[in-house]
């Protein structure tokens, strides 16, 4: 029976801490939006983690579907939570994170949580409340003009005070860096009863640390690096890894990349460079949508038999100018538009043969494991930090197709849009071999 219930805020991010809850010790299964009934304790896991979309939902939305998520995972027998964001705090002034987070204290009746979403692997850390990605203060890194949470704060208890109705505090770094003993003690005391804590932390070891220290927290929240310092009843033993796919070279494989972030944006320029390739485009999706994506899908579908073992890439932004503005063009937002082609053409390839499909940027990820009607994702070999293949049984058929039960078994490798090695795109199907 599973003991450590995770929400998480967008699908990616499931699969990142899953993919560090598999590495120490537990065996985890990634269930997809909210569970109902509550999910089965098949395979006897460790951790359960709910993938939801809710990082740019309306906060009501969210908060509801977190709550959802918290009743269900309790019910199937969980007794620590873990509220895993984005290691670089995507939210805005009025959410999400405050609110969910909120919301699920209440729920538990806790009075007081940690605020971690320092990640050093992956080059996020915290010092002096203020988060770095890599080198750069968050309000002047890539991040500060995200298109759907620009980020114009680093400073995380300024960004998160608006958010909520408790106290926000900092947990300083010499106390962090000084042991698990020295935050228990700082923890022990009154004006740390309550509220959120927010954490500094710079290394690996401070995670361990925090973790450490809050063990007894019913809620933790925070990237999925915190989870570094957790120890599961599988410490040290080896995770099977089972392939869905043939391990034939020539297997159908397709990179569908969504995100326009600066590491995705390296990651298309050097899959271009190596894979047959196409980019979306905008202008011809408003004309006529399904043509466009019936031609995107045919691409790859001839690309397959003229260049096997090299799986095409469909892309939306190449270079930072190809970011369409808010609002620059009349109809569906250019967002929303590239989620929805790429989410058809997964479904309209898994028909045709894909078994392995790379996805890139967390909306466009939700939106194709829905468009796939995969409940349930089972961890397999990891690809670097915060990214790993997953196992998953795909439903690309509808009931308009008389095949609505039929399942096909597929890899899925969820990426964040700022995760993974340049070469990821080329890279990542060896270890399905």
């Amino acid at each position: 029976m599973p003991t450590l219930g995770a929400i998480a805020d967008d699908f990616t991010g499931a699969t990142d801490l899953a993919t560090m809850l598999v590495a120490r010790g537990f065996r985890t299964k990634v269930v997809v939006g909210v569970p109902e009934p509550p999910p089965p304790a098949d395979a006897d896991p460790d951790a359960l983690v709910v993938a939801l979309k809710s990082r740019t939902a309306p906060a009501a939305q969210a908060v509801a579907d977190s709550l959802a998520a918290l009743r269900a995972l309790a019910e199937a027998g969980c007794e620590r939570f873990y509220f895993k964001y984005c290691s670089t705090f995507d939210s805005t002034p009025q959410g999400n994170i405050g609110p969910v987070m909120d919301a699920l204290l209440d729920e538990l009746g806790a009075a007081r949580t940690v605020v971690v979403p320092a990640f050093p692997a992956t080059g996020r850390t915290v010092y002096r409340s203020r988060l770095f990605v890599h080198d750069e203060l968050l309000d002047e890194s890539p991040m500060r003009n995200h298109p759907l949470t620009p980020m114009r704060d680093a400073h995380l208890v300024r960004l998160l005070a608006p958010q909520t109705a408790r106290t926000v505090r900092q947990l300083p770094h010499e106390t962090v860096r000084a042991g698990v003993e020295a935050v228990r003690a700082r923890l022990a005391e009154p004006e740390f009863a309550d509220g959120a804590l927010v954490a500094d932390a710079t290394t690996d070891d401070d995670l361990r640390t925090l973790a450490a220290a809050t063990a007894s927290f019913p809620l933790v929240t925070g990237g999925a690096g915190l989870a570094l310092g957790f120890s599961g009843p599988r410490s040290g033993a080896a995770e099977a890894r089972a392939s869905a796919a043939d391990p034939a070279p020539d297997a159908r494989g397709v990179v569908l990349s969504g995100s326009a972030s600066a590491a995705t944006r390296a990651q298309v320029a050097h899959g271009a460079a190596r894979l047959p390739h196409r980019k979306l485009d905008l202008a011809a999706l408003r004309r006529d949508f399904d043509a466009e994506v019936a031609a995107l899908a045919e691409f790859a579908e001839r690309s397959w038999a003229e260049r096997p073992g090299q799986p095409p890439l469909l892309y939306a932004v190449g270079e930072e100018g190809d970011v369409e503005p808010a609002g620059a063009e009349p109809g569906v937002p250019a967002a929303e538009l590239v989620e929805s082609a790429l989410a058809r053409c997964a479904r309209l390839l898994v028909r045709r043969g894909a078994t392995r499909l790379l996805v890139a940027g967390g909306e466009t990820s939700g939106a194709v494991v829905t468009a796939l009607g995969v409940r349930a994702l089972r961890m397999g070999a990891p690809l670097g930090p915060g990214v790993s293949w997953a196992t998953a049984e795909a439903h690309p058929y509808g009931e308009e197709d008389g095949a609505a039960a039929t399942g096909v078994l597929v890899d899925l490798a969820l990426k964040s849009g700022n995760f993974g090695a340049v070469d990821l795109f080329t890279a990542a199907w060896k270890e399905l071999s």
